[in-house]
């Protein structure tokens, strides 16, 4: 079975009619017959019957009709989905990031990268490091960022693009809200607002804590750093978040405080397959990224 037979097929079964099928496809009469004669001894089944001067679908003719369709179709889209994939200017780039991200950086970023290249669209996957990894490894999404970009994995790879501080936030009417900057081990009797098993963010707040010198009293728990930073405005507690994730809209918002002692901050990294070429959609915005956050790096340095 030819793919021409099927599309062939397809064209008579739409127009009910083998000329004007012809004529349409700019082939002769004698071809499109002989295809679609060839189809049915091959499926050992009539596809049509002579209805006056129209052809009419027999029921086996129906039901090959709607298989034959859903071939061509993604047949269409796997071309169209190749022309993409080897086209820098067009297609879809699959990112995922972390939620913490997804607050100012990805709409910053995509923003701009966006107008320069208005035709390539973007799909979106937020989740925890875990399943970021797991993600990437899948096929899921070309490109992720991670908080931290794992030093080695059978699977994917990628590099640091970003060091980002973390700050204390603390209800407003803290009596240390008003500093300029503090030492961690004050906050050794409050209890914490922390993000829940499972987000990077924990164990990077948990550790800072053990290298002040005391464990944490974790008072609540949560998700999303809205939820976090929420918590700690309402008096709930404290905690540490990166200055990303800290522009929150609203009137409930908590007071951030520098921390300078131990000096806390994260990583993040753009992750991708290993030893798989990314599609040249993919690859233009990694390139981008990458120039991107290597001029935000200098600007910190200065």
């Amino acid at each position: 079975m030819e793919l021409r037979q099927l599309y062939y097929f397809v064209k008579v079964a739409k127009r009910e009619h083998v000329t004007k099928a012809a004529e349409e496809l700019h082939v002769a009469q004698s071809a499109v017959s002989r295809q679609i004669h060839q189809l049915e001894e091959e499926l050992g089944a009539k596809l049509f019957l002579q209805k006056g001067r129209n052809l009419q679908l027999t029921p086996v003719g129906t039901l090959f009709l709607k298989r034959a369709e859903v071939i061509l179709a993604d047949l269409e889209r796997a071309v169209v989905e190749i022309q993409e994939f080897l086209d820098p200017e067009k297609g879809e780039v699959r990112l995922g990031f972390p939620h913490s991200l997804g607050i100012s950086l990805i709409p910053e970023v995509v923003s701009a990268f966006r107008k320069q290249n208005p035709n390539v669209n973007f799909r979106f996957k937020q989740g925890m490091y875990p399943s970021l990894i797991q993600d990437v490894m899948k096929g899921d999404v070309d490109l992720a960022f991670v908080s931290p970009c794992p030093e080695t994995h059978a699977h994917v790879t990628g590099q640091t693009v970003l060091t980002e501080e973390l700050f204390a936030i603390l209800p407003t009417n803290h009596p240390l809200s008003q500093e300029d900057s503090i030492d961690l081990i004050q906050l050794k009797d409050e209890p914490f607002v922390l993000f829940s098993e499972g987000y990077s963010l924990r164990p990077i707040v948990s550790d800072a804590c053990k290298e002040a010198g005391f464990e944490p009293i974790i008072g609540f728990e949560g998700q999303e750093t809205d939820t976090i930073r929420g918590l700690v405005a309402a008096g709930m507690g404290v905690s540490l978040l990166p200055e990303m994730a800290l522009q929150g809209s609203g009137k409930l918002q908590p007071a951030k405080v520098r921390v300078k002692s131990p000096r806390v901050t994260r990583t993040i990294g753009l992750i991708y397959r290993s030893n798989e070429k990314l599609p040249l959609v993919a690859k233009a915005f990694q390139r981008y990224l990458l120039d991107f956050f290597a001029c935000v790096e200098a600007k910190n340095r200065l």
